[in-house]
């Protein structure tokens, strides 16, 4: 049983090489579920889900997703949240664990998530230096020492007195709204279920929709909600933010001047990918 997410947002970094960016946040806390073994096939949780998903949505709908997601940030601390946050070029993953399996089902993840967004180049690589997002997997009992390495000891015990986070996401962004990097710190040791439902939602939101909403249900970005798995929904959402006309540092006025353009090829694509009847 899944018990609380949360999303924090825009804390101030400096470094020697990048301007003053901002860093953002999301994270969520979830109770174990029943493990079962990587690679037994598919997860009764997930098949359950995927057969009383709701893939027929109206216009009106998909737009308030998309514009509750992409902007704004559900645990603000300090920098401007009203601007289109995304990758502008390649998106490359690297995943770093001594778990093979992990590893494998983070591949699998990375490899759906690229065959469903049409304007998304994202994959993996085997190295670290290349990489502009880095997936950290950890046991659970080493989280807040990885967060301290990560941000900090002051910081980190904010995010976990904050938070409680079972897994985080964060990226830094420059001027123009333009995400440089990302982290991902997902742990290993709490079931395949809570495992590739961590995996999804801080890789999918480690691209750019930080918000998490309880107002619209379909969306894995609703503290409610536990997917396992890229719904059809949240494509419609990462359709929308990676159409080259979606730029980065847009406001919500000019994001609404071309959207419903957008979301004419956007449903084409997701109703091809999907098979969609409707």
């Amino acid at each position: 049983m899944r018990q609380r997410r949360a999303t924090m947002s825009a804390l101030n970094q400096s470094s020697a090489v990048l301007r003053v960016a901002l860093l953002a946040f999301t994270a969520f806390a979830c109770a174990a579920e029943t493990a079962i073994a990587a690679g037994a096939g598919e997860l009764p949780a997930i098949t359950s889900r995927q057969r009383a998903e709701k893939k027929s949505f109206t216009d009106g709908e998909i737009v308030e997703g998309f514009l509750k997601t992409a902007f704004g940030a559900e645990y603000h601390l300090a920098g401007r949240v009203d601007r289109i946050r995304k990758f502008d070029g390649p998106v490359r993953v690297y995943a770093e664990s001594d778990r093979a399996d992990r590893k494998a089902q983070i591949s699998k993840v990375v490899a759906d998530i690229g065959r469903r967004v049409q304007h998304l180049d994202i994959a993996m690589i085997e190295t670290n230096e290349a990489a502009n997002v880095r997936v950290k997997l950890v046991r659970d009992r080493d989280l807040f020492r990885t967060l301290t390495s990560f941000y900090g000891a002051e910081k980190a015990r904010e995010i976990r007195s904050s938070l409680d986070p079972q897994c985080l996401s964060g990226f830094r962004k420059n001027d123009n709204f333009e995400i440089e990097h990302s982290d991902v710190i997902l742990t290993v040791d709490n079931g395949d279920f809570t495992f590739l439902d961590c995996a999804y939602e801080e890789l999918l939101q480690a691209l750019g929709p930080i918000n998490d909403t309880a107002s619209v249900p379909w969306t894995m970005f609703n503290d409610n909600v536990s997917m396992g798995y890229f719904d059809v929904y949240d494509q419609y959402i990462l359709n929308l933010l990676y159409d080259p006309r979606i730029k980065a540092g847009m406001t919500v006025a000019e994001v609404k001047a071309v959207l419903p353009a957008v979301l004419k090829d956007v449903r084409a694509w997701v109703k091809r990918v999907n098979d969609l009847k409707q």
